[in-house]
């Protein structure tokens, strides 16, 4: 049985859209709508923002509010590292997903010689970097500081000194480079990224599985053929951003796509994905209650967070 911890990031400095920050608080609010006490059971940890950055000038157009994001990853990494060391599964509910770069990077302070696998539940593949971003939003870059990739073949933009230095400390944190073989991510219902992250996708082998190929497959085909494909990693990370859903019902995020998952088809491979002893660590981000009706985004999230915890807890 294992004992988990929350951790609360409500951060947005990384996200183009407002209101990612509130993400946190809808979902605790979902579970008291429905009379959970989910959010009264486990230790939780709330790390402090940088979200005063957002009324300010931004210094680097192609890594927009950077040394906030650096201030987010090192307080997120030791929050991480420190759970871990001390025996909790980290449950990490954060706004924006730039976030997850430092979880990721706090896992790895936590067990640096662990061979990590990420598994990336979302529409997007968050592989720029400040030489290719078409938005400058760092909340597409988490997983190139992952795996410690410039992508410099298809550079588009001259980065000025200061930016280089702050990009390479994010690859670089807990002096951990790379944190994750590209090989070792898995992609489930990627469908909208640009033709920079798919060189990346391409000259990594990484591994995609599309919307389309759970659905025919399974929820149980599926988890058995990603915990096999990772099986030389001792870690493996889940990350779900709720814009992996379908359009039709992911309002509540800044960046909705259609053609995703269903509700039930989420919770499902979620929960398969919490059986394995392999998972460390679980993430869930982007929820926007600003930009949706009755809450029903948080509640998406809250039920998948609730099932995926129970399962967590019988194993």
């Amino acid at each position: 049985m294992k004992n988990i911890k929350l951790i609360e990031v409500p951060s947005e400095i990384g996200a183009g859209t407002r209101g990612a920050s509130l993400g946190v608080d809808a979902i605790k609010i979902a579970a008291l709508d429905f009379m959970s006490n989910f959010f009264v059971h486990f230790p939780s940890e709330k790390i402090p923002s940088e979200n005063n950055l957002l009324f300010e000038p931004i210094e680097s157009p192609y890594a927009k509010r950077v040394k906030g994001v650096i201030k987010m990853y090192d307080k997120i990494s030791k929050a991480v590292c420190d759970s871990m060391k001390n025996s909790f599964f980290p449950v990490i509910l954060s706004g924006d997903h730039s976030n997850a770069g430092a979880t990721i990077a706090g896992i790895k302070m936590a067990k640096p010689k662990s061979k990590l696998g990420v598994i990336w539940i979302d529409a997007h593949a968050d592989l720029h970097t400040p030489y290719t971003t078409p938005s400058g939003n760092m909340h597409g870059m988490p997983l190139a500081t992952a795996i410690n990739e410039d992508n410099m073949e298809f550079a588009v933009h001259e980065v000025d000194p200061e930016t280089k230095k702050s990009w390479d400390y994010l690859k670089n944190i807990g002096k951990i480079a790379p944190k994750v073989l590209p090989e070792d991510v898995v992609f489930i219902s990627l469908r909208d990224y640009e033709k920079e992250e798919k060189g990346l996708i391409e000259k990594h082998g990484m591994k995609v599985i599309t919307t389309s190929e759970l659905r025919r497959k399974g929820a149980e085909i599926v988890y058995r053929s990603i915990i096999r494909y990772l099986s030389d990693c001792t870690d493996i990370y889940v990350s779900f951003d709720v814009d992996s859903l379908d359009s039709s019902i992911s309002k509540g995020t800044g960046t909705p796509v259609s053609n995703g998952l269903k509700e039930r088809e989420a919770e499902d491979l979620i929960s398969k994905f919490m059986q394995s002893r392999k998972i460390c660590c679980f993430e869930i981000t982007e929820v926007n209650p600003t930009l949706d009706k009755e809450n029903l985004m948080a509640e998406i999230a809250f039920n998948i967070l609730q099932r995926s915890v129970n399962v967590l807890m019988m194993n």
